[in-house]
């Protein structure tokens, strides 16, 4: 078993798997250097946790993403612990939870591809071109009601509000709707942090939230629009609209994924911008270096924390033994640190060319929403350089506790508005 030294006053290597280590960014970075200089898979055994393979080397989570035969994403796709996996069953009665939601993420083969296809023009450069000038928009109305606090505020506010609005409107989801679907993102996808998650765990947001798609879906099917969720309500597979539970998955994964890992790339990248005021004047001197600096900050901020694969054979990977069943932890914060493949992983530069860093993952399972995503980045960081003229921290920022998905959740702000916008 391969382990890194424990140095006192660093984290243990168990700690990879606490929710509480994500909440600090200088030790988990710390945490995941000791872990790539030591070997290049760590076998991990923490409390409340089946053991599982943590996998830090961007080549090595490459050559992982793309044999999707070997490594799968069934039947999980994040680590939870024995405690919320007893959760989730109780939450299912007992029942296997993918038995009333499965989703695109957690299949495989010729079903993933399947279902994917459903929507996958919809989300192409192409396929979005109709709709940027509604994001841009959006953009606009968004830093309107950041210059209308007065001089302060939460950044989080807008960062998390934006986004949101996006997809609810490409889904064609009212307004008014748009509380319960926050509820839904936090209270599943961040559920570890004690600000956001329920006392009573995700099943009374899953279930209201299920209701409302559900009344979408009947709506859709009755009266077809142009929305996206009308392509879902009304998608078929071998001549049969898709299944409830395959409904459910989709609506959720779009809703839950088309927002929050966008949030939390923006309050991430807006403070890596403050931290690092030259970059910050360098992207407002040139503009069209926007595209360019949103790679960097997708890479500095790795909103997703890791997916999970499950080995479906023996096998040797890079000088272990890996068994069938294995669970495989794949590190995107670490590879995107990689000191073989990022010159100075830890400086942040609008300019850094190339850029190869893994966001949003590779292979099969790459990110469905990764140019929804860029384009929102570039739509809102336009708008905010443009028209505020100083900016500064105000407060402590402050991060989720939670080792699926996450980054910055308050970032206070003061600020002058320019003289234009």
């Amino acid at each position: 078993m391969s382990k890194i030294q424990d140095i006192p006053d660093q984290l243990p290597p168990e700690a990879i798997a606490y929710p509480s280590t994500y909440a600090d960014d200088q030790r988990l970075h710390d945490l995941l250097s000791r872990f790539r200089a030591s070997d290049r898979m760590h076998r991990i055994e923490a409390p409340d946790y089946e053991p599982f393979w943590l996998v830090t080397h961007h080549a090595d989570i490459l050559a992982i993403e793309k044999d999707s035969a070997r490594f799968i994403n069934a039947p999980r796709q994040g680590l939870l612990s024995l405690s919320q996996q007893t959760a989730m069953l109780r939450m299912a009665n007992g029942a296997d939870p993918a038995q009333f939601m499965r989703n695109v993420a957690g299949m495989d083969g010729q079903e993933h591809k399947d279902y994917r296809e459903i929507t996958q023009s919809y989300f192409t450069p192409k396929g979005l071109a109709g709709l940027l000038r509604d994001i841009e928009g959006l953009a606009a109305h968004y830093i309107d009601e950041m210059a209308a606090e007065g001089g302060e505020c939460d950044f989080a506010k807008v960062a998390m509000s934006y986004p949101l609005r996006v997809i609810m409107q490409m889904l064609g989801v009212p307004p008014e709707h748009e509380p319960l679907m926050l509820r839904m993102t936090q209270q599943t996808l961040t559920s570890q942090d004690p600000d956001l998650r329920h006392a009573d765990g995700p099943a009374a947001v899953l279930f209201e939230a299920f209701g409302l798609f559900a009344s979408i879906v009947a709506e859709r099917r009755a009266r077809p629009g142009d929305d996206l969720a009308s392509v879902i309500a009304n998608a078929r597979l071998n001549g049969e609209h898709l299944p409830d539970r395959e409904i459910l998955g989709y609506f959720f994964v779009v809703a839950t994924a088309g927002h929050d890992t966008t949030s939390y790339a923006l309050t991430g990248g807006i403070l890596a911008l403050l931290e690092n005021p030259d970059e910050l004047e360098r992207l407002r001197a040139d503009p069209k270096l926007l595209p360019n600096a949103v790679e960097e900050i997708l890479r500095w901020t790795s909103p997703i924390k890791h997916f999970c694969r499950t080995a479906t054979e023996d096998c040797e990977l890079f000088g272990h033994s890996v068994r069938k069943g294995d669970i495989l932890v794949l590190s995107y914060p670490s590879a995107n640190r990689d000191e073989t493949v990022f010159d100075e992983p830890f400086r942040f530069s609008v300019t850094r060319k190339p850029n190869r860093h893994l966001a949003f993952g590779t292979g099969p399972h790459v990110c469905l929403g990764q140019f929804l995503a860029r384009f929102e980045l570039v739509a809102l960081l336009k708008e905010f350089i443009s028209r505020t003229d100083r900016v500064e921290i105000s407060g402590t920022p402050t991060r989720v506790e939670g080792t699926f998905v996450g980054g910055v959740k308050h970032l206070p702000l003061r600020y002058v508005m320019g003289s234009v916008g």
